[in-house]
């Protein structure tokens, strides 16, 4: 099916859509999702990225018509969506296929209640078999399918009904490593041909490289309730290439978004580019904890998962993820399907002696991040090379909350300090470069 899209035309259209459920307990409900607005056009593939609490499933069953809306209005070709709607199939993390079924079968399910011939039927299931590359395997039970395989049946089982929109809930997530890099790469393949049969896709995932692979869009959830706090548009050529730099960047301009909540996301500018917001946002991570994490890892001696370091470290998930923010940051470390590897230069200041680490950490605050780098040079230019506090933390609120900007602040006077380039006096609320700077 042609993806030429008519950018006019609407499929889905959430608007100010809350949904609240109640607390049996206690008697009240508590809000998963709150004014959010979302819209689906012909021809484009959308994935959907947030944290756990940003309501992500919720949304596409508002969408699919399984559950209705607190509040706002859910439209699907410009109509309500009153039950389930027509116009959307789905395929779930679980692969949730009928035991006693063949594949076959459990592909022309959905067409049992449809005004579908038998043999139009028949015909369908074997052409959505075709396209998941199950060739052979139609009389086959699940029971007799590797994951792949029985996920492959839930693609097809969407892809019989020729929905408007197919909607993916963490599609791949269940899926070894290697199985879903294959699935994903088919996929992608397929969207980019002429037999994709489906309109547009609206995908939820908690993979960013997955979202940048695959989708044109990718809005940006925040959580507790959730809501969107922005989108970014993937105009990276296909197919995408992981290694290419422009891939990378993209993926790391996105991660940077994810894990500072309260930065207003904005549009990638390109290869080499920082995070797009005026000063990119710096992981609230003591220069002292990244220098601690660095040497951990590298006491390892090779690629370590994150989750694994987390436990060895008895460290909560969202702290180790700041100071990991922070190294990647920097050039530091790199991390790939979950591994954390240090880079050449994260070794030489992990390991080297006191004077060595601070010159290399002094050169990457300067490259990579702007705030610190902007500071120092104010300084610099400043009369006796001093300046208050607040004109820094005024420029930082045009971005960021209150709270969020005396963070940022407070964290670069840490990096400033530990790179040995300005220093700051609390009870005057004074930055002062260096005397030997």
């Amino acid at each position: 099916m042609s993806k030429t899209a008519t950018p006019s035309e609407v499929i889905l259209d959430l608007q100010k859509v809350s949904k609240s459920f109640p607390r049996p307990d206690s008697g009240g409900s508590y809000k998963v999702l709150e004014d959010l607005t979302l819209q689906i056009r012909r021809g484009e593939f959308v994935a959907l990225l947030g944290r756990s609490g940003s309501g992500k499933s919720t949304l596409l069953r508002i969408a699919a018509g399984l559950i209705q809306p607190s509040a706002g209005i859910a439209q699907s070709s410009g109509l309500p969506v009153r039950g389930a709607n027509p116009d959307v199939a789905m395929v779930f993390q679980s692969f949730a296929l009928l035991p006693w079924l063949t594949v076959q079968d459990n592909v022309e399910i959905g067409l049992e209640n449809m005004d579908v011939s038998d043999e139009e039927r028949v015909k369908r299931a074997l052409d959505a078999i075709r396209l998941v590359g199950l060739d052979g395997f139609e009389k086959a039970y699940p029971k007799e399918l590797s994951g792949g395989m029985q996920q492959r049946v839930g693609f097809a089982r969407a892809f019989v009904m020729r929905p408007r929109v197919l909607m993916l809930d963490e599609p791949f997530s269940a899926l070894d490593v290697l199985t879903a890099e294959n699935l994903r790469g088919e996929i992608s393949d397929l969207w980019e041909s002429d037999e994709f049969p489906a309109d547009s896709v609206l995908m939820v995932t908690h993979n960013i490289e997955e979202a940048v692979l695959l989708a044109d869009r990718v809005v940006i959830l925040g959580a507790n309730p959730g809501h969107v706090r922005g989108e970014i548009r993937v105009q990276l050529e296909r197919p995408r290439d992981r290694k290419a730099k422009p891939f990378r960047a993209m993926c790391d301009h996105i991660y940077t978004l994810m894990t500072n909540p309260e930065t207003k996301v904005t549009q990638f500018r390109g290869e080499g580019a920082q995070p797009t917001y005026e000063f990119a946002a710096l992981p609230e991570a003591r220069a002292g904890a990244i220098s601690g994490f660095l040497e951990l890892v590298q006491e390892y001696g090779g690629p370590e998962d994150v989750a694994v370091i987390s436990q060895q470290l008895r460290l909560h998930s969202d702290e180790l993820l700041t100071i990991l923010d922070a190294a990647v940051l920097l050039g530091f470390a790199n991390v790939s399907q979950g591994d954390v590897t240090v880079t050449e230069i994260g070794s030489k200041f992990a390991m080297g002696e006191i004077e060595e680490s601070k010159q290399i950490f002094r050169d990457q605050v300067l490259k990579y991040a702007p705030l610190v780098a902007l500071i120092h040079r104010e300084l610099q230019e400043a009369r006796n090379n001093e300046m208050k506090s607040d004109y820094f933390l005024e420029l930082l609120d045009q971005y960021h909350s209150e709270e969020e900007a005396e963070k940022q602040f407070y964290t670069a006077v840490d990096w400033g300090r530990y790179a040995g380039l300005f220093e700051y006096e609390a009870d005057s609320k004074t930055l002062n470069l260096y005397e030997n700077d």
